[in-house]
């Protein structure tokens, strides 16, 4: 069976709907993750160095973020396997994509 290579992939509006609830969900389980982190290293902050560290680890992790959350259609398989392999996002909230996409996700995410 001849398939499109994943920079081809073609996304119908619907499943564009799909990606981008499952992309948002992923992104504000992350941001809420680690605000919880960056809250309690502010609270047990006792001087000047921890709270540079704080800085050091809010650049990191938002060059992280930046990088990780890439919306291109192009990117989205990757993206999800990604996403799926951190636990940032269940395989069932890809509901609505094309059989073959969850296939590629799964694969390359090894679940």
């Amino acid at each position: 069976m001849l398939t499109m290579p994943l920079s081809e992939t073609q996304w119908s509006p619907q499943e564009e709907k799909v990606a981008k609830a499952a992309f948002d969900t992923a992104y504000r389980r992350e941001v809420a993750s680690m605000m919880a982190e960056v809250k309690q290293q502010a609270q047990k902050a006792t001087n000047p160095d921890e709270l540079w560290k704080l800085h050091d680890f809010l650049s990191a992790r938002r060059h992280d973020l930046d990088g990780k959350y890439d919306f291109r259609s192009s990117m989205l398989i990757f993206v999800f396997a990604q996403l799926l392999k951190e636990d940032w996002l269940e395989i069932g909230e890809l509901q609505g994509l094309s059989a073959d996409k969850i296939a590629k996700v799964k694969a390359l995410s090894l679940i």
